[in-house]
């Protein structure tokens, strides 16, 4: 008899024992899966990835301007002084692209882009009268005053 009782008090101790831890864990998991605890951790989280993002291009950046600096050492040509060389153009320079003068204000698109064809028969084409079919509709207004 005095076995049995050991036996059912130690159990009643280990049920109780484990309740309580289990109560704890789901009192923790809820509270971290909270609406503002998620929004906390998910903005701490965006905040870190994008430090390191700008790390990452500060150090990209860095090592552009160290590739450049030793590729115009090679090459014997001086770094530009200011931050673009438009900028250190005078009045009277001429700035040569591709062989050919550009002029203030002039829309450059550099390389080959190919034959495109003119671009306005591919509007014309696609707004054509030819490919509709039927009435043309109009405006509701017009339709109630008539």
């Amino acid at each position: 008899m005095m076995k049995r009782v050991s036996w059912f008090v130690s159990g009643a101790v280990a049920g109780v024992a484990g309740a309580g831890y289990a109560k704890r864990k789901v009192k923790e998991t809820a509270s971290q899966l909270a609406p503002s605890n998620i929004a906390k951790t998910a903005v701490a989280k965006v905040r870190e990835r994008g430090n390191d993002v700008a790390d990452a291009i500060r150090d990209g950046r860095e090592a552009k301007r160290e590739k450049e600096s030793e590729l115009r050492a090679k090459l014997g040509i001086q770094s530009p002084a200011g931050p673009s060389r438009a900028a250190q153009l005078g009045p009277d320079d001429v700035m040569v692209i591709e062989g050919r003068p550009v002029e203030a204000g002039q829309v450059i698109v550099p390389g080959d882009l190919g034959d495109l064809g003119d671009l306005g028969d591919i509007a014309d084409d696609r707004h054509s009268r030819e490919d509709h079919v039927g009435p043309r509709r109009t405006s509701r207004r017009a339709r109630r005053g008539s």
